[in-house]
């Protein structure tokens, strides 16, 4: 068998009597066509390792594999494992299935065991409910991606890409500013899935920066960013007295009167590395 002769994915779904876990967030894309586009908005994938969370029926699967990438899913739902297996029969050896939680797995470990040396592109429809620590997980984290195209609920993808002083300017988008370069490629109406959920989703694309903070100064980003954005109607002075207050901002040159949402990514930077000691060289 070849994926060309893998039944449609409503026929699998029925066949084994499969519908979406909410408790999971789960929403379908069924439709080939839109899965394909999604596959290609994330690249040239021949050869490349793709890691995909939460792949359900495997829909996005599919287009990854007719694409020519190796997909490593991680599959937390076990009803699943049988549709993927199907998949992975047609798929001469490049889909690897994982049952775990995406939020808790090595993925470096994984790609070091079954794509060494590859390229590695991240591609989900990911559940709602975990697509903002997955995100933040895979920025913030060790892995050496190339790109990552990402469905996300509409109002959280305007918030990743969100520049400074909007309405959805907040810590998701200082975050993804710093370690990356973000854009909404695709939007898509509830009805493109199975259920419908109640609002619209859209597919971020992001490419690492070359300029990427050091792993110390990720880390203190997180903290001023958690800080700065738990309090958004304090100014800085307060929402920042733990780190330093008004001497924090002063070695990093920005307004202790203002507040979090008028500051752009740079002087966020510059407040990570002052809560660190250390000078900024970043311009």
């Amino acid at each position: 068998m070849s994926l060309d002769d893998l039944p449609p994915l409503r026929d699998s779904l029925a066949e084994h009597g499969l519908t979406a876990n909410k408790g999971f967030g789960q929403h379908f894309l069924l439709d080939l066509n839109i899965t394909r586009k999604i596959a290609r908005l994330a690249g040239p994938l021949e050869g490349c390792a793709v890691l995909e969370a939460g792949p359900g029926p495997g829909g996005l699967t599919r287009a990854l594999l007719e694409a020519g990438a190796r997909v490593i899913a991680v599959e937390k739902d076990a009803r699943f494992l049988p549709l993927l297996e199907q998949i992975s029969a047609a798929a001469q050896g490049r889909l690897v299935l994982v049952r775990d939680d995406a939020l808790r797995v090595d993925e470096a470990a994984l790609l070091a065991e079954h794509a060494p040396g590859r390229p590695l592109r991240i591609v989900s429809n990911l559940p709602y409910n975990v697509g903002t620590p997955l995100l933040i997980k895979w920025l913030t984290g060790p892995l050496g991606w190339e790109a990552m195209a990402l469905m996300f609920q509409k109002e959280v993808a305007e918030r990743i890409v969100a520049p400074v002083a909007s309405e959805s300017y907040g810590r998701l988008a200082v975050i993804a500013g710093a370690l990356a370069h973000a854009q909404i490629v695709m939007d898509l109406p509830a009805r493109a899935f199975t259920p419908p959920p109640k609002v619209a989703s859209a597919v971020v694309l992001l490419t690492p920066r070359v300029d990427r903070p050091s792993a110390p100064d990720i880390r203190a980003l997180e903290a001023v960013t958690h800080a700065a954005f738990g309090q958004r109607r304090k100014m800085l002075r307060g929402s920042l007295k733990q780190l330093g207050g008004e001497a924090l901002c002063a070695a990093a040159k920005i307004d202790p009167n203002a507040r979090g949402e008028t500051i752009d990514v740079e002087g966020f930077l510059r407040l990570a590395k002052a809560s660190r000691g250390q000078p900024s060289d970043r311009s």
